[in-house]
């Protein structure tokens, strides 16, 4: 995991990365507008470990359990675990879950489905994405079916190794082979706009601000 990498990405925002791969040719990489994250000041960014699972009544909640902390147990250290339920019930994340994976040195976790324990979760301020909340968990009724593969989430196609960067304005997926550039360019991107801002504060009209950085 090349954690610089990571680390440069979270310093940046989606919309600056969302512009950059928009003008790359890439405008549709962004993930469904209802996976919100639980605490809206914590950004989260990094390379994607996928989690694809389904729902499947009437299981032993035995094997359910040794199913899911297997899953824990692959889930790679400094990655950024994206998941795809195929379910809107459930919790996906939950105390010890979201212990374990920080303690494990997992950046963070999204899903486009639900959690529980959410007040224990801000507490310990593990990076959680998800669309709501509830009491109901995996035991007995759902499965991990393929780590590591490729998901779909609102029509956006997610592979492990792809980078994420995520933040309160949304969710954008970097496709694993222009990551390094488009974390270059969002570097740039953030230097222009800051000369913007101090051309504009020291009086220089927006327009013509525009017209010199090219950036607005």
């Amino acid at each position: 995991m090349d954690q610089s990498l990571a680390d440069r990405l979270e310093v940046g925002y989606s919309g600056a990365v969302y512009d950059v791969l928009r003008k790359r040719g890439f405008p549709n990489q962004v993930l469904l507008s209802s996976i919100r994250p639980l605490l809206p000041e914590q950004k989260l960014a990094g390379p994607v470990f996928t989690v694809k699972g389904k729902v499947q009544e009437g299981l032993d909640p035995h094997e359910t359990l040794l199913q899911w902390t297997g899953m824990l147990s692959k889930a790679p250290g400094g990655s950024v675990v994206v998941c795809q339920p195929n379910d809107t019930k459930a919790a996906y994340m939950g105390e010890l879950s979201s212990e374990t994976m920080q303690f494990r040195g997992v950046r963070g976790f999204i899903a486009e489905g639900g959690c529980r324990d959410s007040e224990f979760i801000a507490r310990i301020r593990f990076p959680v994405f998800c669309t709501h909340y509830t009491p109901v968990d995996v035991v007995g009724r759902w499965i991990p079916e393929e780590l590591g593969g490729t998901i779909e989430i609102g029509g956006v196609c997610i592979r492990s190794g792809d980078y994420v960067m995520a933040d309160r304005d949304g969710i954008v997926i970097i496709p694993e082979e222009i990551v390094e550039e488009v974390v270059a360019e969002v570097e740039v991107v953030l230097k222009t706009e800051s000369l913007v801002r101090k051309a504009i504060m020291e009086g220089m009209d927006p327009q013509e601000a525009y017209l010199k950085y090219g950036k607005f």
